[in-house]
């Protein structure tokens, strides 16, 4: 099986503090939108407003296994949305989205990103998080695992790309077939898109045209990795092994003290130097400092821009060529804490980290606004309790010494912040989760 085919938001990860690196003391940050449900990707439209993907808690429709194939079934249901926020008002002004969810409405799969493209069209990519044999079979007709074009004046949309149909009719990687649309970018009349259960990235034509693999992403090869311990508590059942389940490698020919683990690519973003720059999420047992951001230039050849992060989820470049990382929490899921950081990485290759914890808590995507501030879906594995974040003053210069390939792993998180009860109305009315 593929270990790494976690349900879209259920992230499990470390934070890599940098040699010399120092976070910037004047960053500060304000919540501009709260009660989301599975927050997840985010962007700026044509008219100047934040929109904001949130995949919903599934619902009581037909079910498929998780991809670990170990513990509850993902239900699907009608309750993914893309939220407008204008003048610090939020409003769902797309609704009725596919959304596929564990019974407590976590792990939902559903909206994960949105897109504008040159004349204003929006996209969003709907994840799915499981085997994609499963999809039609168990669920029906849904637009899971794919690209779609929405009308936020009739409330409908028009199906683009079925990404999660061409994992299992190619397979690109070789490996177990699953599916897990999680972000893309628009590069003139293309979609660019990442599939973390594919371990791919694919290209599309805005008209659906020429659905096809650019390159797949390797594993890795572990040694002496660590495992959380047997039975260890866990919401998403490919986090860790069962109680009394014996960990083995999932690649033969490994001597004990290795392990193979799944690339995980988590995001796209174009950089200024017209390749792509993908995220890697890594998969179990998460490696603490394992995760890459790998550069794919006209060759289509992965190559290694920069290491020594842990579990990634975004990448956004600004207007300078800084390049923004996500990183979803301080240490990995089942050592219990979900501190997160955004970290900075000028084109000298110097890193800054903007904000450590102190409130960012599982961020899952991020975006840069023309104010220059940087915006965050915030707490995006808790359903009813997502929120966006402005971080400001971000410019903050870092220490000389700051330089890639010079790091030390740290704990940097501090406490949780008490959850508050969810602001915006619940959707379909469901109840926020507490």
């Amino acid at each position: 099986m593929k270990l790494k085919q976690l349900t879209i938001t259920i992230f499990t990860f470390c934070v890599a503090a940098f040699s010399g690196m120092k976070a910037a003391s004047a960053t500060s940050f304000s919540v501009i939108a709260d009660g989301l449900y599975n927050a997840g990707g985010l962007s700026f439209g044509p008219d100047g407003n934040l929109y904001v993907t949130e995949a919903g808690i599934g619902g009581s429709g037909g079910c498929v296994p998780p991809a670990s194939g170990q513990g509850d079934s993902l239900c699907y249901g009608a309750s993914g949305a893309v939220t407008k926020i204008e003048n610090g008002k939020t409003e769902r002004i797309l609704t009725g989205l596919p959304s596929l969810a564990l019974p407590d409405g976590t792990g939902g799969a559903g909206p994960r990103d949105i897109k504008f493209d040159a004349t204003g069209k929006p996209y969003v990519l709907i994840g799915y998080g499981a085997n994609p044999t499963f999809r039609d079979r168990n669920l029906g007709y849904t637009d899971l695992g794919k690209i779609i074009a929405p009308d936020f004046n009739t409330n409908s949309w028009t199906t683009i790309a079925d990404l999660a149909n061409y994992e299992l009719a190619n397979n690109p990687d070789g490996g177990d077939v699953g599916s897990n649309p999680l972000g893309f970018a628009i590069d003139g009349n293309k979609l660019v898109a990442v599939d973390a259960g594919a371990n791919d990235l694919l290209s599309v034509n805005t008209d659906g045209s020429n659905l096809q693999a650019i390159t797949t992403f390797p594993e890795d090869i572990l040694a002496n990795p660590i495992f959380p311990p047997s039975g260890t508590p866990s919401n998403e059942p490919a986090q860790v092994p069962s109680q009394g389940e014996e960990v083995r490698s999932p690649t033969a020919g490994l001597r004990p003290s290795q392990f193979a683990t799944q690339a995980v690519p988590s995001s796209v973003t174009k950089g200024p130097d017209g390749a792509y720059y993908v995220s890697q999420f890594t998969g179990f047992p998460f490696p603490e400092g394992g995760a890459k951001i790998y550069r794919i230039g006209a060759d289509g050849i992965p190559t290694v821009f920069a290491d020594g992060f842990t579990q990634l989820t975004n990448l956004k470049f600004d207007t300078e060529g800084n390049l923004y990382a996500l990183q979803y929490a301080n240490q990995s899921a089942w050592k219990g804490n979900l501190d997160g950081s955004v970290i900075k990485i000028a084109p000298d290759g110097t890193r800054t980290t903007l904000l450590s914890g102190n409130g960012l808590e599982s961020p899952s995507a991020l975006t840069i606004g023309a104010d220059g501030a940087v915006y965050v879906t915030n707490r995006g594995d808790r359903p009813g309790f997502g929120q966006v974040l402005r971080i400001e003053n971000t410019k903050s210069i870092p220490e000389p010494d700051s330089t890639l390939g010079v790091l030390a792993i740290a704990a940097l998180g501090v406490g949780w912040l008490h959850k508050k009860k969810a602001t915006q109305p619940p959707i379909n009315g469901a109840v926020a989760l507490k």
